[in-house]
């Protein structure tokens, strides 16, 4: 094993770490000083952990140094935003930078709850120019032909003044630190540091003001991260272990097992490509991974495992295996889109011969959406309905997801394999045993196929929320202007994927004359293009629904 090998080999074992860690800056010894002088600090020979369970004596010590270091990092982020001497002021977001990747989780949250509110705008001020405004009277305009200009351009001036001002006064005053943390060096990944922090308190509490300081750094860094900023760079195995590490560790769709693996996902029949920015030096932003094939694949087993790789000149199809992002904090910014796009453009510049874009994606949320529908309508269909609406059930409907034959082969399963009162629930029993026992039997598979199928279909192609498709994937490729082609079976027999999806894995298509038209349609008004067998995979049923008001039969296309 050479060098790189046994570097990246020895480097990925651990996940790279998110946080900053410069030489000890003025701020850090400080900190440093106030640790070691520290009774425990002195007896112990260790730093103070500020969430360590020790005496309550210690914990009372630690808590007035945790105290006094979130103090140092508050004055430091205050001198950020309001210090007017440039000459200080890398030294100060330094310290800042520095002093918040030492905070604990709580001082963390704490500091920026302080950021967004009391560093928000002044609403008292913007209420007062919104009144000055309202209080003109708008003039009549008349344009002179003759001069080309309007003759009464003067009376705006009161207009155009406090507008200006208006603008002023609708930047938060943190928008002064983003700005100049975004120019100073390692300030970019501390910001998407930042944002990680921001998105993973709101996950345990939304709170508004936070969420304000969230929507803005994100549009700021949306900014930053334009596709004109951003370098495509394809990875080889010949890139530093520094950066091939990155992509063992971030590999979020399909992990990469050994060295042989990694080595044949960058070798002949396939491609990686990362979206690099200059502030972010050696770490791509978001990598994809794409196979050169004759036709386009329908399990992960034939892209990740087959070999040798078809020769690249017979390649007629590049798909897109696994797209990850390396960076928490750009979650929401669609990168991805762009790189996609950029991908395709290259391909098709580098191998002409390439007429078909297409992916093998995972359905993250499809057996999580199965199975809660499952539970919930078998646990209504066990209740007596006219009991259930006269105590007023908070479930609105009923519903049998389930097609009469469908029922009826279900309940046919031997006893001895699983049970059940209805079909619901022997498939809720099926599909959640133990190490996916129903993977194993020929005549569970049989049973199972056509109906997980099915409803696969009907989960990716109408079930939706806020007017766009409910899974993540689907919704992402979807919006990038994809249309959905097919459904595979047991594409993906991996642990995480019998447990996402049920094994199924889909295939997107990007069609080029159409990807504009797909992308405008679904955002404008959520329609999802699929092919016409995907569309027949989905047949007519009836079904009943329960409403707390009566019984409704319906037929309806799904």
């Amino acid at each position: 094993m050479n060098k790189k090998a046994l570097a990246i080999l020895m480097r990925a074992r651990m996940r790279p770490n998110n946080s900053i860690n410069p030489a000890l800056s003025p701020l850090a010894k400080e900190m440093n000083q106030v640790n070691q002088n520290s009774p425990d600090s002195q007896s112990t020979g260790h730093a103070i952990r500020c969430d360590s369970e020790e005496p309550s004596e210690m914990r009372t010590n630690d808590a007035g140094n945790c105290e006094r270091e979130f103090e140092l990092v508050r004055t430091s982020m205050h001198s950020a935003i309001s210090m007017s001497k440039t000459e200080d002021l890398d030294s100060i977001l330094h310290n800042f930078s520095e002093g918040y990747s030492n905070l604990s989780i709580e001082n963390r949250r704490k500091l920026l709850l302080v950021l967004a509110r009391e560093y928000d705008l002044n609403r008292v001020h913007v209420r007062e120019l919104i009144k000055q405004y309202l209080g003109l009277e708008l003039p009549g305009v008349t344009v002179d032909k003759a001069q080309g200009s309007f003759s009464e351009e003067g009376l705006f001036s009161s207009f155009y003044r406090i507008e200006r001002n208006l603008r002023h006064t609708l930047r938060p005053l943190y928008e002064v630190l983003f700005d100049r943390l975004n120019t100073h060096p390692g300030g970019l990944r501390f910001l998407s540091i930042l944002r990680s922090d921001i998105l993973s308190f709101l996950t345990e509490e939304n709170i508004s003001s936070l969420r304000a300081l969230d929507s803005y750094l994100k549009e700021k860094l949306s900014t930053w991260l334009s596709p004109a900023a951003l370098e495509l760079h394809q990875i080889t195995w010949d890139d530093p272990a520094s950066l091939l590490e990155k992509i063992v560790a971030y590999e979020a769709v399909h992990p990469i097992s050994n060295l042989l693996d990694l080595k044949r996902r960058l070798g002949v029949g396939r491609r990686c490509f990362g979206y690099l920015h200059p502030a972010i030096p050696g770490e791509p932003l978001i990598f994809i991974e794409v196979a050169l094939l004759k036709n386009i694949a329908q399990t992960i087993q034939e892209v990740l495992w087959d070999s040798p790789p078809i020769p690249e000149n017979e390649a007629t199809c590049a798909l897109f295996y696994s797209i990850s992002s390396t960076q928490p904090g750009l979650s929401g910014i669609n990168l991805g889109k762009f790189l996609i796009k950029r991908v395709i453009t290259l391909v098709i510049r580098e191998m002409p011969h390439i007429s078909t874009f297409a992916t093998l994606s995972p359905i993250p949320g499809f057996m999580q959406w199965l199975l809660s529908k499952l539970a919930s309508q078998t646990k209504l269909a066990e209740s007596d309905m006219s009991q259930s609406l006269a105590e007023g059930s908070s479930s609105t409907f009923w519903e049998n997801i389930l097609k009469p034959e469908e029922e009826k082969a279900l309940m046919s399963i031997s006893k001895d394999i699983t049970s059940g009162k209805n079909g619901m629930e022997v498939m809720f029993n099926l599909l959640t045993s133990t190490y996916h026992k129903w993977t194993k039997s020929p005549e569970l598979l049989s049973v199972l196929e056509p109906l997980l199928m099915r409803l696969c279909a009907r989960y990716l192609l109408q079930e939706k929320k806020r007017g766009k498709a409910l899974d993540s994937v689907a919704n992402f490729h979807l919006q990038n202007g994809a249309m959905i082609e097919r459904i595979n079976w047991m594409a993906d027999r991996s642990d995480k994927g019998l447990s996402q999806s049920g094994g199924i894995m889909v295939n997107y298509v990007y069609s080029l004359e159409h990807i504009d038209e797909f992308a405008y349609s679904y955002l404008s008004t959520g329609d999802i293009h699929a092919s016409s067998d995907l569309r027949c995979t989905v047949e007519s049923m009836t079904g009943t629904f329960h409403f707390k008001h009566g019984l409704i039969a319906y037929m309806s296309r799904l």
